[in-house]
């Protein structure tokens, strides 16, 4: 709307994932520009059928490559912390079960729990005569470039985060990729030289089953975030507004119900002071009304140190498949006292 009354603004959309076409439509049929990047040939291949176990079939086909193939660094894809770090385990134990009849085989792992200083070393050179493996998740699609990936592992799934408007919950679920993320992965193997990409499930799969883009995230998250952000802005209407992937109406409901209960919104859907407030924090609704609030009680500082905890979740507890013992009983400090979990994370 603003570009109908503002025709000096300009609105720039880049991605190399993004339906171009779709988002020239929502725009008044934009122009679209296409900048191709330097992309090698990659072999794709497929399993003659179905496998069972996705993780396993990943595991012994590094496994091949290293043995089989030419030089070049190994990408997998897998769904999370849980499964790296077990085809991690396994794949030490079987190279150590091999010895010197194969050459090295060095293991890096990466997500979002892992430290820093460990995260770094998947971009260190890989040692001459060696062949480095890299465990990630679908944050290597697009976010991560890699030099030295020839080979791409995928096993055709990753975590969505999909929310369930009639519980409240949310929950990560493992899915199965899009086609658009399939060439995304693909592509990896394709960056610095020509590479080859094994898909651990069929091309029936691929073709039939697949959906050709990844669902919209505003069409499985919580909406409240973004219903005080267009309230914020005077978009009153949410029901009748214009969004270029529509969310699920229910969804919209419960987001609307859930800032009313909080106090912002009033008993007509309208932004209060409160509400105001809020959307000056960029955090869930529920957090933002707790720090607006605890200035009546005089508590901000220990507030904001709770609300922090609570964004970022585990993810600053790190837990190592092999010193899972020494991590928890670190962390029992934080269960000292007879107190609830709140009040533990000021500790």
């Amino acid at each position: 709307d603003i570009s109908r009354f503002r025709p000096d603004l300009k609105l720039l959309i880049s991605s190399a994932t993004l339906d171009a076409e779709k988002f020239s439509d929502y725009f008044d049929s934009a122009p679209i520009f296409k900048i191709p990047g330097r992309r090698f040939p990659v072999d794709i291949h497929y399993t003659k059928a179905p496998e069972a176990d996705y993780l396993d079939a990943a595991i012994v086909t590094v496994l091949q490559i290293h043995v089989t193939q030419p030089a070049g660094d190994i990408l997998v894809f897998l769904t999370g912390q849980e499964e790296i770090e077990t085809a991690e385990e396994i794949l030490k134990h079987r190279t150590r079960g091999l010895g010197t009849r194969i050459a090295e085989l060095i293991i890096c792992p990466i997500y979002a729990n892992l430290p820093t200083d460990l995260q770094a070393k998947i971009f260190e050179p890989t040692p001459e005569g060696a062949r480095k493996v890299v465990l990630a998740t679908n944050i290597a699609e697009t976010s991560l470039t890699i030099d030295g990936i020839k080979y791409v592992i995928d096993p055709g799934f990753c975590k969505l985060n999909s929310y369930n408007p009639r519980t409240g919950m949310e929950s990560l679920l493992i899915t199965p990729i899009s086609k658009a993320s399939a060439l995304q992965r693909a592509g990896r193997s394709g960056r610095t030289g020509p590479g080859k990409c094994f898909r651990l499930y069929t091309a029936y799969n691929y073709h039939q089953d697949l959906e050709d883009n990844t669902v919209p995230e505003i069409q499985r998250t919580n909406l409240a975030n973004v219903a005080l952000m267009l309230k914020t802005m005077g978009i009153n209407d949410l029901v009748n507004f214009d969004f270029m992937d529509p969310p699920p109406s229910e969804a919209l409901l419960k987001a609307l119900e859930q800032l009313y209960a909080l106090g912002a919104l009033n008993n007509k859907g309208e932004l209060t002071k409160t509400g105001r407030r809020m959307a000056e924090f960029p955090l869930d609704p529920m957090l933002s009304k707790m720090i607006v609030a605890s200035d009546k009680y005089k508590c901000s500082e220990e507030i904001i140190s709770i609300a922090a905890m609570l964004s970022v979740g585990n993810s600053i507890f790190y837990r190592p498949k092999d010193k899972q013992v020494h991590a928890d009983n670190a962390r029992m400090n934080f269960h000292m006292g007879n107190v609830g979990d709140h009040i533990a994370l000021l500790k």
